[in-house]
């Protein structure tokens, strides 16, 4: 059965595409390597495919282009995303922005979570929890959390569930 909003996607200009690409992860090399690979078949070709184009420098340049946790100025999708800490209590709130100054310490760059659904004690947890790991591993789990973002908003961009 045809997706019409996958067909257009599929469509549209190449640098529309990657304007919405962009949208979702804000790695140039990434949304011009997924763009050009157009058409896809399916959306899950799509994903598969975005996810297999990730890659070490468009962690980097996502990263620089997400707001901390907790943030209260996050826009967009981030904002949609963290909804979970917008009702935190001051306590959790604070722990959050401590805990990202120690992360951003260790590890130089923000903590990257797919925060989707989750509770402001959960990603506060979690990221304790990745405090411990050593900046190899740490990198290879952010890359797999920027892949489970990615899926999620190439799924709203394609407007699939």
């Amino acid at each position: 059965m045809p997706d019409p909003n996958l067909d257009a996607f599929n469509a549209s200009p190449d640098t529309e595409a990657e304007r919405a690409l962009l949208a979702c992860c804000a790695a140039p090399g990434w949304a011009h390597r997924v763009a050009s690979k157009r058409p896809y078949a399916s959306v899950d070709e799509l994903l598969e495919t975005a996810e297999s184009e990730l890659n070490d420098t468009d962690l980097d340049a996502a990263m620089a282009g997400h707001p901390r946790i907790g943030d209260r100025s996050a826009t967009g999708a981030s904002a949609r995303e963290q909804r979970g800490v917008a009702d935190a209590g001051d306590d959790v709130r604070v722990a959050l922005a401590v805990g990202n100054a120690a992360y951003e310490e260790r590890f130089g760059h923000v903590y990257l979570v797919c925060a989707s659904g989750r509770s402001a004690a959960d990603l506060l947890s979690t990221l304790n929890a990745r405090l411990g790991n050593d900046p190899a591993t740490e990198r290879r789990v952010a890359l797999g959390e920027l892949a489970a973002i990615n899926r999620i908003r190439l799924r709203n961009l394609v407007g699939s569930p």
